[in-house]
């Protein structure tokens, strides 16, 4: 005698092979996916690494730190240190004519500074008798902001030579002739809804 087998069991035996057949086909697609992506990610490195990179740069490149230390220390030092002896002698020109201007300013004010207490002191005799005492203050504070001025000149005069030390450091390692350095890179990118993009990329240092 025959079991007859109820109809909503057959149904739901047919559901749960379906559902195990999509759970398989969508398995085996993913693991399909993936491994076609890893070999296409493969591919691609050894593209990368087959393409040579053409360096046309100069590799002298300074430490823009150290050639400021060192015309911190020895003004014109850096200079030295990034190839530009030649900047030497116009730092220490700029150095020995502001030294001689403010040696020159200062010798008039000094002088000038005497002829006016010389002019306030009756038992002195005063150097400049054709100035009044009005004159005499005007020319004593006309040289000492010379002086002092000049001074402001050495001090800027030592600032630009660490500057211009630090500058060309950093430019060493910045290429404004006509070379280049370029690489091509192959890309790859995943897209909205499952699309890939592939290509190659120009990437160019200067």
């Amino acid at each position: 005698m025959k079991t007859a087998i109820p109809k909503s069991t057959e149904y739901s035996n047919s559901q749960a092979m379906i559902l195990i057949r999509i759970i398989a086909v969508f398995v085996i697609s993913f693991v399909t996916l993936e491994r076609t992506h890893a070999q296409r990610i493969d591919t691609l490195n050894n593209i990368r690494d087959e393409i040579p990179v053409i360096d046309l740069r100069d590799k002298n490149v300074k430490d823009p730190k150290k050639a400021t230390i060192l015309s911190a220390v020895i003004p014109g030092a850096g200079q030295v240190y990034n190839e530009k002896a030649w900047k030497v002698p116009l730092i220490y020109g700029g150095f020995a004519t502001n030294i001689f201007f403010i040696d020159f300013n200062n010798r008039r004010y000094q002088f000038l500074l005497d002829a006016l207490r010389a002019f306030d002191d009756p038992d002195r005799e005063n150097p400049l008798p054709n100035l009044n005492r009005d004159g005499l203050v005007r020319q004593v504070n006309f040289w000492r902001r010379n002086r002092d001025l000049n001074y402001f000149i050495f001090i800027g005069i030592y600032a630009l030579n660490i500057v211009d030390a630090h500058v060309d450091a950093h430019l060493s390692s910045f290429d404004v002739s006509d070379d280049l350095t370029f690489r091509l890179e192959p890309v790859y990118e995943n897209l909205w809804a499952g699309n890939n993009m592939f290509g190659l990329s120009l990437k160019i240092n200067f």
